[in-house]
């Protein structure tokens, strides 16, 4: 056999050696088996959760102003209408959440049995379409209706992406794909930010006065939930390229019983690691939904308050504070894009149960201290981002570590049930945040500072639960994916 020199070996397409050496010493060796293939799956996987949060994101930015617009009818008193805005704002935050979970249990049996690609493409299109039906909702009840449908499809699609990816890519390459998917939520959630301050500035120009849409005022937050309708395109354009992955194909050709909960909670190891990670999905979601999202209409009232004092009024006064409510959305998923990308590659290098301690650790001081002590907007640039970065980190190491309890038969269905479950559970963090804001810490009852500090300080004890539920958890690094 012809021998030749290693250099002539190299194609055009490939890196040098020494440029390889270098790449693999910025970035780690985990790419090198990845094919055009394997990125173009994690980048379509990565878009269609990016564009899922870039909507949870629109809805937690607007959610005070839809709230703002349509009780206003039913509580004209602006100080009784300040209240009920928090609190019908935390039912709305639950209602959606518990249509997420059911519909990420439903879509989490659909994607072991039809198929993780058909599964997938077809959830996009849900949330896309029932989050352009929101711009329709004239009362509290309507828009509620409409975020639980948008939510059956946001929670059918986490599920079966990451189900998509761990099953695609080499195992040596997992758990950093998984991680770097979770942290696309952060790209997302900042575009989500960006239209918000766009429109901020549209309402202080009077570019949206007058605007109406089927005799329905379109205000921003309309505006906002049509420019989530925009990911279904993304199930149009791929969805003839995307295959389902080999391991899913043999399995299905087996004729094993795929997507069973009977099968789940009937074997012992599979029924313990669903409750160990529905503990850990339940800490994690009630700390990000029930607590770290309402940071973003405590830093409107810190900043409604800063303005005024300025003597800003009306139209001015509201852009404003849609501004600055877009740019502290924007820092808190700065940071939190860098927390989940540091905490996925700490649980691929260290252990999933140590980096599960550290971010329940530090999330629980980093969204205690912030929801105490931000009074500044100076604040916006540095704390806001710590935050971000300490919280989101647990859905890093969630994301790598839920795919590797669960055979491939049960994978989508055992990854949903740790996480949408978890919501349904969650939910109440929202229902309890809305009422101690507006029933228990308040000013009748002697509490001088803003309810929202109180009661984010009080549920920061959810944390301790996930760190409680960790003693009990499988460690899974360095193992391949159950079969």
């Amino acid at each position: 056999m012809t021998s030749y020199p290693r250099a002539r070996m190299t194609s055009s397409h490939s890196p040098t050696v020494p440029a390889r050496r270098l790449r693999d010493r910025l970035l780690g060796d985990w790419q090198r088996d990845l094919t055009s293939y394997h990125w173009f799956v994690f980048l379509v996987a990565a878009i269609g959760w990016l564009a899922d949060c870039m909507d949870q994101q629109l809805f937690v930015l607007t959610r005070d102003d839809a709230m703002r617009e349509l009780l206003a009818p039913l509580y004209p008193d602006p100080t009784e209408l300040t209240r009920r805005v928090s609190e019908f704002g935390g039912y709305a935050t639950a209602i959606f959440l518990i249509g997420w979970a059911v519909g990420g249990l439903g879509f989490g049996i659909m994607g072991d049995r039809v198929g993780r690609v058909k599964t997938l493409l077809l959830t996009v299109v849900l949330y896309s379409l029932f989050t352009g039906l929101s711009i329709l909702s004239t009362g509290f009840w309507d828009f509620a209706f409409y975020r639980f449908l948008t939510g059956l499809g946001v929670g059918g699609e986490f599920a079966v992406g990451v189900a998509l990816v761990a099953e695609v890519m080499p195992d040596r390459a997992r758990p950093i794909a998984l991680g770097l998917l979770q942290a696309s939520s952060a790209v997302g959630n900042c575009m989500a930010a960006l239209i918000y301050i766009l429109l901020g500035h549209a309402e202080m120009a009077g570019w949206l006065t007058g605007l109406s849409l089927w005799g329905l005022p379109l205000t921003g937050w309309r505006i906002a939930f049509l420019v989530g309708t925009v990911p279904a395109l993304l199930a149009l354009i791929v969805r003839r390229r995307l295959k389902e992955p080999e391991r899913w194909r043999a399995t299905k050709d087996q004729s094993r019983r795929l997507g069973s909960y009977g099968e789940l909670f009937g074997d012992p190891r599979w029924r313990k690691n669903a409750l160990i990670g529905l503990g850990l999905g339940f800490a994690a979601v009630v700390g990000l939904w029930g607590i770290g999202f309402f940071g973003v209409q405590l830093a409107k009232q810190v900043l409604q308050k800063g303005l005024a004092e300025q003597n800003l009024t009306g139209t001015e006064l509201s852009a404003q504070v849609k501004i600055w409510g877009g740019w502290y959305s924007f820092f808190l998923n700065v940071g939190g894009g860098l927390g989940m990308t540091y905490f996925g590659y700490l649980a691929a290098r260290i252990s999933r149960r140590a980096a599960f301690g550290l971010a329940f650790t530090v999330s629980m001081v980093a969204v205690a201290y912030t929801f105490w002590f931000f009074d500044r907007p100076s604040q916006i640039f540095w704390l806001t981002p710590l935050m971000g970065f300490c919280l989101l980190s647990v859905f890093a190491v969630l994301a790598i570590y839920l795919p590797e309890l669960f055979p491939t038969r049960l994978r989508s269905t055992g990854t949903s049930f740790c996480y949408n479950v978890g919501r349904v559970v969650a939910a109440i963090g929202p229902f309890i945040f809305g009422v101690l804001t507006s029933h228990v810490f308040i000013a009748e009852h002697g509490f001088t500072r803003e309810p929202m500090r109180y009661a984010g300080v009080s549920m920061c004890a959810i944390f301790l639960l996930g760190l409680a539920v960790l003693p009990f958890a499988m460690e899974t690094k360095d193992k391949p994916l159950p079969e």
